[in-house]
């Protein structure tokens, strides 16, 4: 080769290379220059950006239902961006290691898609503030023999979620007992695995306990027969070299331990799955499949003229009636919403029956309602509230919310009234009440009940 293209030979050499060292990121301890998020949360949350948020799709951390995006993660993480000015976006990726590499490469500022922290994990990725705990759990089908030890696992097909903690965890368990077998399997959570054990593709899979009692509400035959870990936290990934998100991420997750912003985050989503009820699971996603399809259109229709999501219409409907829009009871309400005669009169419902009016009365008397509940009462409890007047009347709510304020409870806060509504029934207390004697346990468990029929009928329809 002559010299003059031995020298240009040699600087298009030098050129590739640098160009191979910009995109590797020099020396790899984080993006390189102009790649990824800003490096300063502080400029962000001053000029009102936007926070960009990494994650899995699944029935806990991401999922869309009637066109929104919705998710335990996604309301944590458009809460925290709301509190600091931010708009906010979601980015999904395929699997756990795509998540991992976008994370250290800082395509996002977070990553929420409800991650155990290991030790494992720690040595490759950043965590911000543990918010929740949860344990991992064996999830088999209860038509099979339930192994309770691990030494029982030997012969089973057990898959789980490639990459995962899941992972971790039977390997820790097969350096005990060299006969236990697993495969690992790409996706973005444990539930297509769940529901390969329930089809019987499966023997069990490994799961974290509030995804498993998520999953039992559209999968009930799931058992669990045992825990495979202890309490472990759960967090969001942070990108690396973002200048004050740590402590942006430390300071606002104290705070909402504080506030109660967490713990009503997991009693919305999770609170209600703490007693299972077999045959009722059952019933309930028959009648999803065979009732709700005809009525779903009266629903829609009559939640686009009040507060409330057609869900929530359905639910509190299922608890009335169980989508029977022929349903009687021996005090003489009657129809889906199960109407008495003097509230169809004040509603326009002529025939209650009929279940377009029915639907329609009710959601225009639960809204009446929703709006005669104190001002003082805020958020999601303004609804339980509405709902047990819906069940008992107006007059009782106001007498156990009296009832809870002489106890020294907070009577706007719903679980406070709730603790107290049952001692209406005792003569030492409807004596002092304005409206007399109250079966105070219904509108307690009436309002239960439909939380978790609410929370059911999202768990189905994000299938």
């Amino acid at each position: 080769m002559t010299r003059p293209y031995q020298a240009l030979a040699a600087s298009l050499l030098c050129a590739l290379l640098a160009l191979v060292l910009a995109a590797c990121g020099g020396n790899g301890a984080g993006p390189a220059p102009g790649r990824g998020v800003p490096a300063d949360f502080a400029e962000l949350t001053e000029t009102g950006g936007e926070l960009v948020v990494l994650t899995l799709e699944g029935p806990t951390t991401y999922f869309r239902m009637n066109g929104e995006i919705t998710g335990y993660e996604v309301e944590l993480a458009e809460t925290f961006a709301r509190d600091h000015g931010l708009s906010v976006r979601f980015v999904v990726k395929r699997d756990i290691e795509a998540l991992f590499e976008a994370i250290n490469e800082r395509e996002g500022h977070i990553a929420a898609a409800g991650l155990t922290v290991t030790e494992a994990r720690r040595e490759r990725l950043e965590f911000g503030p543990a918010y929740k705990n949860v344990r991992q759990q064996l999830v088999c089908h209860d038509d099979q023999d339930e192994p309770t030890r691990a030494e029982e696992l030997s012969g089973f097909r057990i898959a789980v979620v490639a990459g995962s903690s899941y992972a971790e965890t039977m390997e820790e368990l097969a350096a005990d007992n060299t006969r236990i077998g697993w495969t690992e399997r790409q996706a973005g959570s444990a539930m297509p695995l769940l529901a390969a054990v329930d089809r019987g593709n499966l023997d069990c899979t490994v799961a974290d306990s509030n995804l498993v009692a998520y999953a039992r509400r559209v999968h009930p035959e799931l058992v669990a027969p045992m825990n495979l870990t202890e309490d472990q936290p759960l967090a969001w990934a942070v990108a690396p070299g973002v200048e004050g998100l740590h402590e942006a991420l430390d300071a606002w997750f104290a705070q909402s331990h504080r506030n109660g912003f967490l713990q009503a985050l997991d009693e919305r989503w999770y609170g209600h799955f703490e007693e299972f009820d077999y045959v009722d699971v059952v019933a309930f996603i028959e009648r999803l499949d065979e009732r709700l399809p005809r009525f779903r259109p009266y629903f829609e229709l009559a939640a686009a003229d009040t507060p409330f999501s057609w869900t929530l219409l359905a639910a509190q409907a299922y608890q009335e009636s169980h989508w029977d829009p022929d349903a009687r009871s021996p005090t003489g309400v009657r129809g889906l919403m199960m109407l008495t005669l003097s509230t169809a009169e004040r509603v326009g419902v002529e025939n209650r029956l009929d279940p377009r009016q029915s639907v329609a009365g009710g959601a225009i008397y639960l809204a009446d309602l929703y709006e005669r509940v104190p001002d003082a009462v805020q958020g999601e409890d303004r609804l339980w509230f509405a709902l047990a007047a819906y069940n008992v009347g107006m007059g009782h709510v106001y007498d156990a919310r009296a009832l809870a304020e002489r106890r020294g409870l907070d009577k706007n806060s719903w679980d406070d009234v709730a603790e107290v509504f049952p001692l209406l029934s005792q003569p030492e207390y409807y004596r002092n009440a304005r409206h007399g004697y109250c079966r105070g346990h219904e509108p307690v468990q009436y309002v239960r009940k439909i939380r978790e029929y609410y929370a059911m009928l999202h768990a189905n329809l994000a299938l």
